[in-house]
Parts: C-alpha cells; sequence; structure tokens
C-alpha cells in the first residue's frame, strides 16, 4: 500500500496535468479566435479550420494513439504524444499565416490523439482497487474542468497577453511533464500481440476523420458523410476477422460499458453545446467582452470543482450508476432553469444560478461516466477501451455543438436563439439520461 500511495502522488499528477493541458488548448480557442483572425487576416472559412484541423485529427487518431500504447508500452508512446503535442503548440504559436496555423494544429491534434488515450491506460495500469477508483474520480474531474477552466482561462490570456501564450503554456509544461514521465513513470508489460492492425489503423483514421468533416467541414460534407460510413463498416468487419484488431470487439460486448459509451456521447454533447452557445449570447445580449464571459463561467467552475472532489465518498455510498443518473438530472434542472427564466431576467438569475447546478452535474458525472467505460477491461484492451471513451468524448462534443447550432442558426433573436438552444441541451441531457437507465439496470 505504501508503494501504491507513492505512486499515487508522483505519477498521478503527471497524468492528470497532461490531460488537462490538452483539454485546456481545445477549450482557449473558443475566447482566442477573433483575435487570431485579427492577427493573421484570416476570413471566417479560413478561421473554421484553425478548430476544425485540429478535431480533425485528434477524433481521427484516436482509436489508434489508444491501441499503440497497447502494443509499443504506454510510456514510450506517451512520451512521443508530449514532445508532439508540445511542438505542435510551440509552433501554432509562432504562426505568422493561415497555411502554419492550421497545418500546426493539424499536427498538434496528432499529439493529443495519442496523449489523451494513452493518460487514461497509464492510470488503469498504475492503480487497483480503490486506488484506481479514486484516480478515476480525479481523471473525470479534470476532464470538465479542463473543458470549463479553458473558457475562463482563454479570457484572460487573450484579453490580457496574446492568444499565443495560450499555446506557449504548453511547452514548458510539457518538457517538464517528459522529465518527470522518465524518472517516475513505470512501462506497461501486456502480454498481447507486438503487432499493430494497420488496415484496422488505416479505415478507423479515414473513417472517423471523414466522419468529423461531416460535421465539422465547409464543403463536400455529404460526400465526407458517404466516405465515412463506408469505411466504418468495413472497419468493423476487418476488426471482427482480423487477428489483433485496433478495436476489440468485444469492448461493446459488456453492456456497463457500452451504455456508458452512449450515455458520455450525448452528456459531451449536450455540456459542449452548452459551453459554445452560452459565452456567445453574454456577449451578444448583455454586451459581455470575452473575458468577461470567460469569468462568468465560474458560477460553474467553482460547484463543478468541489463536487467533483466529493465523487468517490457518493459513489461508495449510492453506487456508481446511481450516482450518473443524479448529476444528469442536476444538468437538466440547471439548463431548463435558465431556459425557462430568460435571459431578460438579468446574468445571476438566468444564467449564474442555473449554471451552479450545471457545474454539479458535470462536477459529478465525468468520473462515473469515464469508470463504467473502462470497466472489466484487462491490461491488453486499456488503451483500445481509453481510446474508444475518448473517441466519444471528441465525437459528441462535435456532434452536440453542430446539432445545437443548426437548428437554431435560422433565429436572428440572439435571446430567443439562445432559449431554444437551451430547450435543445435540454433534450440531449435527457438522452444521455435514458442511455444510463440501462447502467443502472445492470448494476442494481
Amino acid at each position: 500500500m505504501s508503494k501504491n500511495k507513492e505512486k499515487f502522488g508522483i505519477v498521478l499528477p503527471i497524468i492528470l496535468l497532461s490531460y488537462f493541458m490538452i483539454l485546456l488548448d481545445n477549450s482557449i480557442i473558443f475566447t482566442s479566435t477573433v483575435k487570431i483572425a485579427q492577427d493573421l487576416n484570416l476570413n471566417s472559412q479560413t478561421l473554421a479550420w484553425v478548430s476544425s484541423a485540429y478535431t480533425l485529427t485528434f477524433g481521427g487518431f484516436q482509436l489508434f494513439g489508444g491501441r499503440i500504447g497497447d502494443v509499443f508500452g504506454r510510456k514510450k508512446v506517451f512520451m512521443i504524444g508530449l514532445i508532439l503535442f508540445s511542438f505542435g503548440s510551440l509552433m501554432v504559436g509562432l504562426s505568422t499565416n493561415a497555411i502554419m496555423i492550421i497545418s500546426m494544429r493539424a499536427f498538434q491534434g496528432i499529439g493529443s490523439a495519442i496523449l489523451a488515450p494513452t493518460t487514461l491506460a497509464l492510470l488503469l495500469d498504475t492503480y487497483q482497487g480503490t486506488m484506481r477508483t479514486r484516480a478515476i474520480a480525479a481523471y473525470g474531474a479534470t476532464a470538465g474542468l479542463g473543458a470549463s477552466f479553458g473558457l475562463v482561462l482563454g479570457g484572460v490570456i487573450t484579453s490580457v497577453l496574446s492568444w499565443r501564450y495560450g499555446f506557449f503554456l504548453n511547452v514548458p509544461v510539457g518538457i517538464l511533464m517528459f522529465i518527470l514521465t522518465i524518472f517516475f513513470v513505470h512501462d506497461s508489460k501486456t502480454e498481447g500481440s507486438r503487432h499493430l492492425d494497420f488496415t484496422g489503423t488505416l479505415l478507423s483514421v479515414i473513417g472517423l476523420s471523414a466522419l468529423v468533416y461531416s460535421i465539422d467541414g465547409t464543403s463536400h460534407q455529404i460526400l465526407s458523410l458517404v466516405i465515412a460510413i463506408i469505411a466504418l463498416i468495413i472497419f468493423v468487419y476487418a476488426e471482427k476477422v482480423i487477428k489483433n484488431p485496433i478495436m476489440p470487439l468485444k469492448l461493446f460486448a459488456d453492456r456497463e460499458r457500452s451504455s456508458a459509451y452512449v450515455a458520455r456521447f450525448f452528456f459531451i454533447g449536450a455540456a459542449f453545446a452548452y459551453f459554445f452557445v452560452t459565452p456567445q449570447a453574454l456577449q451578444k445580449v448583455y454586451g459581455f467582452t470575452p473575458l468577461m464571459a470567460g469569468i462568468a463561467f465560474l458560477p460553474a467552475t467553482l460547484p463543478q470543482f468541489f463536487s467533483a472532489l466529493q465523487v468517490s465518498r457518493i459513489s461508495s455510498k449510492i453506487g456508481n450508476a446511481r450516482l450518473i443518473l443524479v448529476s444528469i438530472i442536476f444538468g437538466i434542472v440547471g439548463v431548463l432553469l435558465s431556459a425557462i427564466l430568460g435571459l431578460n431576467q438579468g446574468y445571476w438569475l438566468a444564467v449564474g444560478i442555473p449554471m451552479v447546478l450545471f457545474g454539479i452535474g458535470q462536477g459529478l458525472s465525468l468520473s462515473p461516466l469515464t469508470e463504467a467505460g473502462v470497466a472489466n477491461t484487462d491490461a491488453d484492451m486499456a488503451g483500445a477501451a481509453s481510446g474508444v471513451v475518448n473517441t466519444i468524448h471528441q465525437f459528441g462534443q462535435s456532434v452536440g455543438m453542430s446539432v445545437v447550432v443548426a437548428m437554431t442558426s435560422h433565429i436572428n433573436n440572439p435571446s430567443t436563439s439562445y432559449h431554444y438552444q437551451l430547450l435543445i441541451i435540454s433534450v440531449i441531457f435527457i438522452l444521455s439520461f435514458v442511455a444510463s437507465l440501462d447502467i443502472q439496470t445492470k448494476k442494481h
């Protein structure tokens, strides 16, 4: 036990800080796009690619990133991911034109796709029993905090310094994590095959990247969707017949895991849609600056942090499955309350107070959803399961934002638009609740 405590004190911060760095970077871009466009003279279509290029590679390479850690050792792959992400961040910060920033954002996305699933797989390797439950709780809390805190930090950095510092910040952190990993992280020893599934890798990258583009792209989206569907159908068949698949289909045979994937997809879709539309509504209706819009998320960020600290204690009392249901109810009530009250009631009543409930819901949810998503996996499947969790996370984010924006794009009044956006987000939350009932059924 003393050995585990020692590891808990050193390895976990390395894992969490590396994961936090990725998520923070993903959210900072929300409050930096206007400044980036001004500095680099980007039009709206080119600016969209600054986000889409990253999303494309991050989503497309997730399964690959998770599986190579299983095959080649997670410590080595984790360190490669740190190098790629840190170098990509440096070059994004130094970008002087559209081609450079878009290509470097794509490069950075590959680093993220390797890092994100490998951090979770390393956690599963390092901890067992109660220690693992507590570590996953911290990991899930980091997932939520990185997203919401990124909005606050992005507003501060962009307003006070420059959007470039949001990316430069990753470089010293990445170097520090690399050095600490060399000395303190022990490599995993898996008994599985050392051969990578190249057919599955190629098909997954094509299929997932095309699927991301069909959602976030700017042209030929229908063609991209057709390519994605064909590639993913062939991919699933290949994974069924190949001896050492990149995504073992037995991952989905477990009811707890498969239900958690669906619940996570809808939960993240609702949460990130809320993150995306709320800062815009605050700026358009209340005239908030990007900095004020970022700070306006503190009523969600602070309760989220404190509720996340209580996850292990609450889960031990009521169970993981019931905690997921409770957390989603908080999210539904918070968003619906904001929609019913309306922005004309003022920030604190219409946004600030409901945001507290939303923050509590997010703080309580991501840890148990993560635990259910990697439940009952052995060492050979840990990376693949982690890859699926992070792939679901990424696609939930993209689909949720796209659906909410597409369904309300015809509404010109920002207050009315936000009202309907919140109602759609509530429906997505309810779908997550329904999917979570199946986890409840299995566990109790």
